[in-house]
């Protein structure tokens, strides 16, 4: 499949189920906190998305059950809500998709439950941090090493290793489309850029080792292989001649 280049037109529908994801996360927010569960996590997410008359992407896409993802403490990503409830001092990465108008957004933020610990804080920081540094690489003209190389070199430079098996990817009439975007690489390498090109950047972003284990009794819950805590912060952008627009704020 070929990259897309999509008009401005286009990007600006992007935009709007980009806000409505945005939108979610603001009123979830307000429900993460000790002895909730992610099962009414996903309840209180579908029920905001399909009142603003939209169709959660996830929720039946290759079998997935939920409107979110969730991954708490080990989990990567891809995790199923379910009846655990949260407890202080988790952390728990929200993954969200949304179809709006034809038109897919996509985002992840991970987020405290309470207080927790000055390490996990420090995670979460550097997750986002890394993810807008491999947002800042992503100029027209530029390409895709650069924005692996940006974020793999923060990442590392603190002590944490980027997970490699899951990656970023095209958006736009598809949840998933060309190009796929690494969290990691060398600088110069890779596709160029254009202007048009919209895409997510995810990096997911582990306490210990990058390796991650697939559970094998869902099919769906990606864990760390050594336990260690894992974060995530994800955005869809759209290439411009100039700065790259970030689709998915509120």
């Amino acid at each position: 499949m070929s990259v897309v280049l999509h008009t401005r037109q286009q990007i600006a529908l992007m935009r709007a189920a980009g806000r409505l994801v945005a939108e979610t996360f603001e009123v979830l927010r307000e429900h993460v906190r000790p002895g909730v569960t992610t099962r009414e996590l996903d309840r209180i997410a579908e029920q905001f998305v399909r009142k603003h008359g939209a169709i959660p992407a996830y929720k039946g896409y290759r079998g997935f059950p939920a409107t979110i993802c969730v991954a708490i403490n080990n989990v990567v990503c891809h995790g199923i809500p379910g009846n655990e409830r949260l407890k202080e001092g988790d952390i728990i990465g929200i993954d969200i998709g949304v179809r709006l108008n034809g038109w897919y957004g996509d985002a992840c933020i991970t987020v405290p439950v309470g207080t927790i610990s000055p390490e996990a804080q420090r995670l979460l920081d550097v997750t986002e941090e890394a993810m807008w540094r491999g947002i800042r690489a992503a100029r027209g003209g530029a390409r895709l090493g650069d924005i692996g190389a940006a974020i793999q070199t923060y990442v590392e430079a603190n002590g944490f290793s980027v997970v490699r098996e899951w990656t970023g990817h095209g958006v736009g009439q598809l949840l998933h489309e060309e190009p796929t975007v690494l969290h990691y690489g060398k600088p110069g390498t890779g596709m160029r850029l254009r202007p048009g090109m919209t895409f997510t950047i995810e990096p997911m972003v582990n306490a210990g080792r990058p390796e991650a284990v697939l559970d094998k009794t869902d099919g769906w819950t990606v864990r760390t292989a050594d336990g260690s805590l894992s974060a995530q912060f994800e955005h869809t952008i759209a290439i411009t001649e100039g700065e790259p627009e970030v689709l998915t704020l509120p």
